[in-house]
C-alpha cells in the first residue's frame, strides 16, 4: 500500500485559506501556497492544474462547509427556530472558523469565478440553488412564499448576521460569544413585524 501524500488537497487548501484571510484572494498563488504548506511547487499543481481550478476548490470547498449547517438550521421546528437558528449559525460558524469566515466575506468573483473550470461553475451554482431552495420552503412554512417574505428571511438570515460578523472583522477582534444570540433574537424580532408597503 501506497504511504498517504504529505501535501494532499486539504493540506494545501488550507494554506490557501490562511494566505487570502490575511492577504485577500490575490494572494493565492501556486507559489505562494505551496510556500504556505511547506510544499514542492509541482505537489500543488499536481492536484490543481491552474491557479483558477485552486481558487475554485478553496472557495467550494469553503462555502460548502458552511452551507451544511445553514441548511440544516433551516430545517428546525418550529420554522420560526430555524430562522434564529440559520441566524446564529452565520455567526456561530464565522466564531468557529474565522480564517474559513474572512474567505466568505469576500465573494466567488473575487476568486476569478469567471475563469474556473466548467464543473466548478455548476457546484457554485447548484450551492446557491439549495440555499434558495431552502429559504423559499422556510417562507412558506411562516406563511405565504412571497417575495417580501423571502427577502426578510435573507435579510435576517443573512444579510443581518453577515454584517455582525464583517464588523467585527474590519475592526480586527473576535467575535464575541453574545453575539451569536444577539443576532439570533434580532432575526426572531425582524419576522415578527408585518411587511407593509408594495
Amino acid at each position: 500500500m501506497g504511504r498517504p501524500s504529505q501535501h494532499d488537497v486539504d493540506r494545501l487548501l488550507d494554506a490557501a485559506v490562511r494566505l487570502a484571510a490575511r492577504s485577500g484572494p490575490g494572494s493565492v498563488t501556486m507559489a505562494a501556497v505551496a510556500r504556505e504548506a511547506g510544499a514542492p511547487s509541482g505537489s500543488v499543481y499536481h492536484r490543481f492544474p491552474s491557479r483558477a481550478a485552486l481558487l475554485a476548490a478553496l472557495w467550494l470547498r469553503t462555502v460548502d462547509r458552511f452551507q451544511e449547517g445553514f441548511l440544516a438550521a433551516t430545517h428546525e421546528e418550529p420554522p420560526e427556530r430555524a430562522v434564529m437558528a440559520a441566524a446564529g449559525h452565520v455567526v456561530a460558524w464565522s466564531r468557529a472558523n474565522p480564517l474559513q469566515a474572512r474567505v466568505l466575506l469576500y465573494g466567488p468573483a473575487d476568486f476569478g469565478e469567471s475563469d474556473w473550470p466548467r464543473d466548478a461553475r455548476e457546484r457554485l451554482r447548484t450551492g446557491n440553488r439549495r440555499i434558495e431552495e431552502a429559504l423559499v420552503a422556510l417562507a412558506r412554512r411562516l406563511g405565504p412564499g412571497t417575495p417580501p417574505e423571502v427577502e426578510r428571511l435573507v435579510l435576517a438570515t443573512v444579510d443581518l448576521p453577515y454584517a455582525t460578523v464583517r464588523r467585527h472583522h474590519q475592526a480586527g477582534g473576535a467575535i464575541p460569544a453574545h453575539a451569536e444570540d444577539l443576532v439570533a433574537r434580532c432575526a426572531g424580532l425582524l419576522l415578527a413585524q408585518p411587511v407593509t408597503g408594495g
